[in-house]
């Protein structure tokens, strides 16, 4: 259930999102999901990828300042309230959400990339109220 996203930081310029996707790109290794978020002066991007461990190695042999965090990935009905519904379950439960970003597939389901405090409860508490998950294997391939 825990997914491995990388955290590259970034210098807010021209070009540099365009060098991670070519590298990334020209090593086979395919973006699933990604967010940036940036200041004046840099940036985070977060990317789910199909071979997070490759991608690391690549992306820090070019120089980039990149880390692997661990993640959870909720699928959800795409429907209005469904995310307010989990986000609600988790805040009872002392689930903090330190970021997450979304996406969607089809006009039916959506996945949420969430960023816990802690992510082993956040696991146990979304399950026990039977919400699904999406397992890194199937993550990796989309």
């Amino acid at each position: 259930m825990i997914i491995k996203q990388l955290s590259v930081f970034l210098e807010n310029k021209t070009g540099r999102l365009y060098e991670v996707s070519q590298l990334l790109g020209d090593a086979g290794i395919n973006m699933s999901a990604f967010s940036v978020a940036d200041t004046s002066e840099f940036g985070i991007l977060r990317l789910i990828v199909s071979d997070p461990d490759k991608a690391l190695q690549i992306l820090r042999d070019a120089e980039f300042s990149v880390r692997l965090t661990d993640v959870v990935c909720l699928n959800s009905p795409n429907k209005p309230g469904a995310l307010a519904k989990a986000l609600d379950i988790l805040s009872r439960e002392g689930v903090f959400i330190e970021y997450l970003y979304a996406y969607s597939m089809d006009n039916h389901t959506a996945n949420i990339v969430l960023k816990p405090d802690d992510i082993n409860k956040c696991i146990d508490v979304l399950q026990a109220h039977q919400m699904e998950l999406v397992k890194a294997s199937d993550m990796y391939k989309i």
